[in-house]
């Protein structure tokens, strides 16, 4: 499973970060590599032994950094590393936060290293909109490709009320995209797609709500019946 260290000036940032993080995506290993004794700041040392820990055994390792600076810092501890184990890492162009919950949300799914970078980056656009949030959704009976597979089929759609009180909030909406991603389905839930945290929770859907599902590929229907199950259930919380 690829590994996410988190490089920030600030001790407290980069392990809060984590911790969010951590509360989507339980079995990926999170790193927290920031400050420097007594302040703020980068440490070579403490970011070379969070890589060299991330890449242990062969496993590649996403670094997300939250200012130039912590850039550099890297850019430093790559120069170091054996070139095959530097050949494993990293350090996407992305949102320090963002960027690691979209990050760990991909990793927790198995996806190597060039797709957790690729969610990262993706991160930076997904409550502006240039990731496809809001997107209009297919006509009813509209025929729509099926991102997974290729397939061609009708889109399937339905109405369903929220059930949890506190909507749909960090850990839902990771519920929902792990469970999506694993599906040979295409789901958009009021037109974002499900299998993207950040944009699941940028629609800022509060309990009680309705959400429109629409469903598309080879799995469209026990897709669209599992993840109905899941929000008239609250997913599983008071």
């Amino acid at each position: 499973m690829t590994a996410l260290v988190l490089v920030s000036h600030s001790r407290a940032a980069a392990e809060g970060t984590a911790e969010i993080a951590r509360q989507m995506a339980p079995d990926v290993v999170l790193l927290p590599a920031g400050g420097i004794d007594g302040g703020v700041g980068t440490s070579f040392e403490l970011v070379l032994a969070a890589v060299e820990e991330a890449t242990a055994g062969g496993s590649g390792a996403v670094v997300l950094t939250d200012l130039g600076s912590a850039v550099l810092t890297t850019e430093s501890v790559l120069e170091m590393l054996d070139e095959a184990v530097a050949a494993r890492v990293r350090v996407p162009d992305a949102p320090f936060v963002e960027g690691a919950v979209a990050a760990a949300v991909e990793a927790q799914s198995g996806a190597d290293v060039e797709a957790v970078a690729r969610a990262a980056v993706r991160a930076g656009g997904s409550f502006a909109g240039s990731a496809g949030a809001h997107a209009t959704p297919p006509a009813p009976g509209e025929e729509v490709a099926s991102a997974g597979a290729g397939d061609v089929g009708p889109a399937l759609r339905e109405r369903v009320v929220l059930g949890n009180r506190l909507g749909l909030h960090a850990r839902p909406a990771a519920l929902l995209a792990r469970t999506v991603a694993d599906r040979d389905a295409r789901v958009t839930v009021n037109g974002v797609d499900a299998a993207s945290v950040l944009e699941l929770m940028g629609l800022g859907a509060v309990g009680g709500s309705e959400l429109e599902l629409v469903v598309t590929g080879r799995d469209a229907q026990d897709t669209l019946t599992t993840v109905r199950a899941m929000i008239q259930d609250g997913f599983g919380e008071t």
